[in-house]
């Protein structure tokens, strides 16, 4: 089969297409052909070598969603049988590839209503934004909830997430055709996330307390205007980060504010349950609906890695083997 497969930890070019072997499941394993395949920015600093949390052994194939269908199975498995539609939480081989193993904790059904693509968009965005609202921020129906960089795969989960929810939700885009998406999504005020006065807009939005909730997507460039902005005793919740960044405590303490990392990597057993029980009523219900940007053929994976972290995305970004 083909798969890319990275040799040394580095920039995009690093990922290349090879034939490799089939994986082949063991007793409490699956098979799934894959149909498409997740792209997260997590992908690209485990590529670079930069994660320190998690830092595979070379060579690798990359990736951790993906959606197809179930080509074989172990002979411990109940749940799935050959041709059912499926996407997965995680993987053993790496989802950048024609098939990929699973053990069968890590595959979901999909629903006949998703696409492969949108199936390849569930788990990471998904599961992240439930994390962060839920376990995380733990949110009531009624509070305000700003999404920074609300467009993206990871953002427009939370928007969708929160909505469901009860919550009042404010989403910053940075051009018109994501504020637009946000709009179609249901936002009670849709902001331009380049906006010289956004702060002063977020007050207007909120009659001034603040939203109570701030999901923060580039904490190194934004944390300290969050601090500007966010409600008495509210939380921001910070799920993406480049680098560094001065702040003052104090606009913390003169709010009795929290910052809040998050790490969907740490989520405990227990917690994972939980995620996937509410992930499978959303996506049952329709309340969650993971929105597809643009697709590359599996050849153009070191391109995709590109756009995924590109000013402006629109939802998902997938392979398609």
């Amino acid at each position: 089969m083909k798969a890319i497969r990275v040799h040394e930890f580095g920039g995009p070019e690093n990922m290349r297409i090879e034939d490799v072997d089939d994986p082949m499941p063991g007793p409490r394993q699956i098979v799934i052909a894959v149909k498409a395949a997740g792209i997260n920015p997590i992908d690209t600093y485990i590529r670079s070598g930069s994660y320190a949390k998690k830092k595979p052994p070379l060579p690798y194939t990359p990736g951790f969603d993906a959606a197809g269908i179930v080509e074989s199975i172990g002979t411990e498995i109940r749940r799935f049988k050959p041709g059912d539609r499926v996407y997965i939480s995680g993987n053993v081989t790496g989802a950048y590839a024609e098939k990929t193993l699973c053990e069968q904790e890590s595959v979901f059904a999909l629903p006949d209503h998703l696409s492969f693509a949108q199936g390849s968009g569930i788990w990471v965005p998904y599961a992240t934004a439930h994390h962060a609202i839920f376990h995380v921020a733990r949110a009531h129906a009624a509070e305000t909830l700003l999404v920074r960089g609300a467009s993206g795969g990871v953002g427009s989960a939370c928007v969708q997430t929160a909505r469901a929810l009860g919550l009042r939700v404010i989403g910053t885009a940075g051009s018109e055709k994501g504020r637009q998406m946000l709009r179609d999504l249901g936002v009670h005020a849709a902001l331009d996330h380049h906006a010289s006065d956004l702060t002063t807009q977020v007050l207007n939005a909120t009659e001034g307390r603040g939203p109570d909730i701030i999901i923060e997507m580039l904490a190194n460039m934004n944390l300290s205007r969050d601090l500007g902005m966010i409600a008495h005793r509210g939380r921001i919740v910070t799920i993406g980060n480049r680098g560094t960044i001065e702040i003052n405590p104090r606009d913390a303490m003169n709010r009795d504010a929290a910052i809040l990392g998050m790490l969907l990597l740490n989520a405990t057993p227990d917690e994972v349950v939980r995620i996937s029980a509410g992930l499978a009523a959303g996506l049952e219900n329709k309340s969650l609906s993971p929105i597809v940007g643009r697709t590359f053929p599996l050849d153009q994976a070191p391109r995709a890695h590109e756009e995924v972290l590109a000013p402006g995305a629109l939802g998902k970004i997938a392979l398609i083997p």
